[in-house]
């Protein structure tokens, strides 16, 4: 009996390909993006700052 495995016919990846690697950066990427244009939109940007301030207010 062999210590190794018989070869498979079907090809198994274990990884990603670098066009997966691409693909997923360019997503990964697309992504961030709009996440910064949420974020640093001026509605966001009102209400995080209302947040702060509120919280920041002394409780009688």
């Amino acid at each position: 009996m062999s210590p190794f495995p018989s070869p498979n016919p079907v090809r198994s990846d274990h990884g990603m390909s670098t066009a997966e690697y691409a693909m997923g950066t360019v997503a990964a990427v697309a992504i961030a993006g709009v996440l910064y244009l949420i974020a640093t939109s001026e509605t966001v940007s009102a209400a995080l700052t209302a947040v702060f301030v509120d919280a920041l207010q002394p409780r009688h």
